[in-house]
């Protein structure tokens, strides 16, 4: 039924990060098999980089996030390309959705749930934050179908009653370990360009995320504290942008952390940065299945991690890394430690992960899984 697979993805363009990878990804590898069309909500590097690929994107260009005439839009090319399931990323695309429902009875929605949606962060701080939320929570509980980017938030949703088993899924991450020359620049070189210091005894600790609460930088640095407390060979990178980089400046400069903590910023190409850490590091407070630990394993970096989403599914502490089930400063900078102390055991488990992951956490096993759910959806719909 594959070929009879006609899907419409619908996100606001805005996204970074994972979600960004996600869906390029996603809309990447359905296209050289089904009919697929993307469109986005907002001029963005999102929509440049989905053109530059050749992606099949159109752009709607909404002014603003209530902006409803490109409603009447999207109906058109629903009836004009014979849409038969639309597939929504993200809060502003799961809003536009709910106005389809009337004139689409019978096509089936489904969105991918990247994130808790409770907890997700806006622009605008807490009020409009605590707003969005709302609003993404009753467009949510009006779409027909979820797709949890891990087991863990498919049980979530399932828990907070979206519906059971037919109508919540959970397809994993993947990624491409087809893919030739990962790396742009060595680590000399790397660290050159971001004015970090380099010298052979160092051991670099990196994290990579938005600079947002959600991800908990904060514990990041009271992790580097107590790490360098006992290891003054460790630098601290952190790669990322957003709304707190200012006052995680702040506050690395008063955990006197201000020489060994490198800002990076938004990077382009992420394999340079897996390449130059030794050591990755996730303090998330909750996570789906995260590209930031697949694209460090595909460079063989072992992860140091909370327990979040799917990620107990590949961190086995002692193996591919640590999963630290208390979420604190010193449970964290021991496995920090313990593997900068051991650059034998860092090079097996970054080698252990690298093979959990390739084996079992492909692009194609993601693509064919969302293949897979079409097919029901369709199936439960005709």
């Amino acid at each position: 039924m594959a070929q009879d697979i006609r899907v419409l993805h619908l996100i606001s363009g805005g996204d970074t990060g994972g979600a960004k990878t996600h869906v390029i990804s996603l809309v990447k590898g359905l296209n050289q098999r089904i009919d697929t069309r993307l469109i986005t909500l907002m001029a963005s590097d999102f929509t440049e980089d989905a053109r530059a690929l050749d992606l099949p994107v159109t752009l709607l260009n909404q002014k603003n996030r209530f902006d409803l005439t490109i409603v009447k839009k999207l109906k058109a090319i629903l009836r004009e390309e014979n849409i038969n399931i639309i597939h929504t990323h993200g809060a502003r695309a799961n809003f536009i959705a709910t106005f389809l429902k009337k004139d689409f009875p019978r096509l089936p929605i489904v969105t991918t749930i990247h994130s808790d949606y409770l907890l997700d962060d806006y622009r605008g701080g807490p009020v409009v934050s605590w707003f969005f939320r709302k609003i993404n929570y009753r467009a949510l509980r009006s779409i027909d179908y979820y797709i949890g980017v891990s087991d863990a938030f498919k049980d979530m949703m399932i828990k907070r009653g979206f519906g059971d088993e037919n109508r919540v899924f959970s397809v994993y991450n993947g990624v491409d370990f087809a893919l030739k020359d990962l790396v742009t620049l060595d680590k000399t070189e790397f660290l050159r360009q971001h004015g970090i210091e380099d010298r052979p005894q160092l051991v670099y600790v990196g994290i990579m995320g938005r600079l947002d609460p959600v991800k908990n930088h904060h514990l990041f640095l009271e992790t580097a504290k107590e790490a360098y407390q006992q290891r003054q060979n460790l630098r601290f990178l952190i790669a990322g942008e957003g709304g707190l980089e200012s006052e995680l400046r702040q506050e690395a400069r008063a955990l006197g952390l201000e020489k060994v903590v490198g800002f990076l910023g938004f990077l382009n190409q992420p394999n340079d940065f897996y390449n130059a850490i030794d050591i990755n590091v996730m303090t998330s407070k909750s996570e789906s299945f995260p590209y930031a630990m697949l694209e460090g394993a595909r460079l063989k970096k072992p992860l140091v991690t909370t327990d979040v989403g799917g990620l107990g599914r590949v961190i086995r502490s002692g193996e591919t890394g640590y999963l630290v089930k208390e979420a604190s400063a010193r449970a964290l900078s021991l496995g920090v430690v313990d593997l900068a102390d051991h650059p034998d055991k860092r090079q097996r488990m970054g080698e252990n992960l690298y093979q959990v992951v390739k084996e079992n956490f492909s692009l194609e096993g993601f693509i064919q899984g969302h293949i897979k759910i079409y097919e029901k959806l369709l199936e439960e719909n005709q």
